[in-house]
């Protein structure tokens, strides 16, 4: 295990469960200094307490709604009021789909990209100012497998991680001249409470675990893979069971992988 993370300011959102909450404990066991976010205070003083028993020296618990755009300048005004620069950011906060397009309410569309998308660019826009006064910084994105593909019943949270893509890939080339750095992680099926959290047409959530999302790779897993590809300064990363093949098929034979996913069981 490398120091790379050892007293470095990361501030983690969607820290109060799945893949961000795994993150926080993995990056308690490297040392680093902690800011947590994400809506519910109360998961995360349960989150911050037990990666203080893993060793954590330096925690900060931030609550933070994504989709409330306009409260975050002031939030992140706050955050480095505290801890004087932010060296990685690791934007984790997100929330899924499982419904039909045509049964989809266009308002839960606006609500997946309010959160998934919206808040992560201002989030990231509110840092920036900061990392580029200070010629450092790492943004890293939890998009998904999706944000490489379509599949059904995930059509508004397929577009928000395609829009994902757009601005960070754009952004990753406007800061190349500059010591900052983007790293998207792209994992499939992962066993979390996504599912469960997933909103249906009218904005409900499902509230059953999908089979695939049970079947698939630990949140612990994960995180460590996201901050393995981190270290190596990874500008995109895949990874997950046989779905990662889905982005190979996608490229190089569009009609058959068109064809395939119609049919796959994607919950």
């Amino acid at each position: 295990m490398t120091n790379y993370f050892h007293q470095k300011r990361v501030w983690v959102t969607g820290a109060s469960s799945g893949i961000g909450e795994a993150l926080v404990y993995a990056l308690a066991d490297r040392g680093a200094s902690i800011i947590l976010s994400a809506r519910n205070e109360e998961a995360l003083q349960r989150v911050a307490a037990e990666a203080s028993r893993l060793g954590a020296k330096d925690l900060l618990v931030q609550p933070l709604d994504l989709a409330q755009h306009d409260h975050i300048p002031s939030t992140v005004e706050q955050v480095l009021a505290r801890v004087g620069k932010v060296d990685i950011v690791i934007h984790c906060g997100g929330i899924s789909q499982r419904s039909l397009a045509a049964e989809t309410s266009l308002e839960v569309d606006k609500r997946l990209m309010d959160v998934n998308y919206f808040g992560t660019v201002a989030l990231t826009k509110a840092l920036l100012p900061s990392m580029l006064m200070h010629q450092l910084g790492h943004i890293v994105v939890v998009s998904s497998l999706t944000g490489k593909f379509g599949t059904p019943l995930r059509s508004g949270y397929a577009a928000s991680k395609h829009a994902l893509h757009g601005f960070f890939d754009s952004l990753r080339a406007e800061l190349a001249q500059t010591p900052l750095r983007v790293t998207i992680a792209c994992p499939g099926f992962v066993r979390t409470q996504v599912s469960i959290n997933a909103l249906t047409g009218t904005g409900q959530p499902q509230g059953t675990m999908d089979d695939a999302t049970e079947k698939g790779i630990s949140s612990t897993k994960a995180a460590h893979i996201i901050l393995r590809a981190v270290e190596r300064g990874k500008e995109e990363i895949w990874f997950g069971g046989k779905e990662v093949l889905g982005v190979y098929l996608k490229r190089f034979f569009p009609a058959y992988f068109s064809r395939l996913v119609a049919r796959a069981k994607v919950t």
